[in-house]
């Protein structure tokens, strides 16, 4: 499974933001598996935001709730992230991860065993 996250950048508190995962795999189908987004923020672990099932189905944190949306567009392989009245809070590393077995483990990470690069959002007040 190959993941790559695109969209980040430094961003104004209050502005948008929308972030984009390209997957692929050629083993399995990742349209079918649980995706996730994570943050790490500086000096902090990483944990999951947003997490979207195979039939849309989101889920977020208290931090993020009615400010984020998570979306997929399993046709075209792209995950997205859209980040609305961002924060300074919101900084960090933004990951797209993908666990083939649910949401079990969700926002923790660590039953997702894959995710890309990550990309880095810096909201300035």
């Amino acid at each position: 499974v190959s993941l790559m996250e695109s969209g980040g950048g430094s961003v104004q508190a209050g502005t948008s933001r929308r972030l984009s995962c390209t997957f692929h795999s050629a083993t399995y189908n990742v349209g079918d598996y649980y995706m996730g987004w994570f943050r790490k923020a500086p000096g902090e672990k990483r944990e999951g935001v947003a997490g979207i099932d195979r039939n849309g189905r989101a889920t977020y944190t208290d931090s993020v709730a009615g400010r984020f949306t998570i979306s997929r567009d399993n046709a075209n392989m792209i995950l997205y992230l859209d980040l609305n009245n961002l924060k300074s809070e919101d900084t960090g590393v933004y990951y797209c991860g993908v666990d083939r077995f649910g949401d079990k483990w969700f926002p923790q990470d660590r039953g997702f065993a894959y995710f890309g690069q990550g990309t880095q959002v810096i909201v300035s007040s």
